[in-house]
């Protein structure tokens, strides 16, 4: 293989695995923003369910006064109702006692549906505060994952400046040119392989002499369509074949 083109597939590699470190270099911002505001949403969760349960207390504590306030006149219209001294007195009583007493069997349904609630919301938040201390503990996780990540990624590219820099000072420095050129342009991709008469990146058919000079990887030959450096991946020969004499 040419030497200049094995080195520019080198090149390549080494300039697409720095792009992909420095993309997700760039990336941890948001990536640190997303694990925020998915801990933000359990925390979220936790308070709203607390704020249900409290107004389900308070309605409960309301209630509970309405019906000892209906208890205080049933106890009253009970005394006043051993003191009448005629049957309309007693009528009036009666019906002012049974008015009470349909209120607080009313005040105590609402009770227990409440109480039937309660003991669902204050499941609510039991659940709610295990899935913001599972969250809290995976994002701790997570952004010491992504901490490693980001010593890992820093190291990686300070490896592969150097390998860029030894691979550049290399090249001759006409085809570093060409590839330069067309990384600029082919958004950071200037080297594709060419199999079955294909660029695999543009996906254009190459004249038959063009493939048949770039599989022999002697010459510098870029892509008619794309002007990508082209080279070729001989297909390794079936185990136990022999070379031909």
């Amino acid at each position: 293989m040419h030497d200049d083109l094995e080195r520019l597939i080198a090149l390549q590699k080494v300039d697409s695995a720095a792009h992909d470190a420095e993309r997700r270099l760039a990336d941890e911002p948001e990536r640190l923003k997303a694990l925020d505001a998915h801990l933000e949403t359990s925390r979220q969760h936790v308070t709203a369910a607390k704020e249900a349960l409290a107004a389900n207390q308070a309605a409960r504590r309301n209630i509970e006064k309405d019906v000892a306030v209906h208890q205080g006149r049933l106890s009253k219209f009970r005394e006043q109702a051993m003191a009448v001294k005629t049957n309309q007195e007693y009528h009036a009583i009666q019906h002012e006692i049974a008015f009470a007493q349909t209120e607080i069997k009313k005040l105590e349904d609402q009770i227990l549906e409440l109480m039937v609630t309660g003991d669902e919301l204050t499941a609510g938040v039991k659940s709610a505060e295990v899935g913001l201390a599972a969250d809290q503990k995976k994002g701790e996780a997570d952004k010491k994952a992504l901490a490693a990540e980001h010593s890992e990624l820093e190291a990686l590219t300070e490896r592969l400046r150097g390998e860029r820099g030894a691979l550049v000072g290399a090249l001759n420095p006409s085809v570093l040119s060409i590839f330069e050129m067309v990384s600029r342009r082919r958004n950071g991709v200037a080297v594709a392989e060419a199999r079955d008469g294909i660029c695999t990146i543009c996906h254009v058919r190459l004249r038959p002499q063009i493939f048949n000079t770039v599989r022999r990887n002697l010459e510098i030959i870029q892509c008619d369509s794309c002007n990508r450096i082209l080279y070729f991946v001989p297909v390794p020969a079936p185990a136990g074949t022999q070379p031909a004499p």
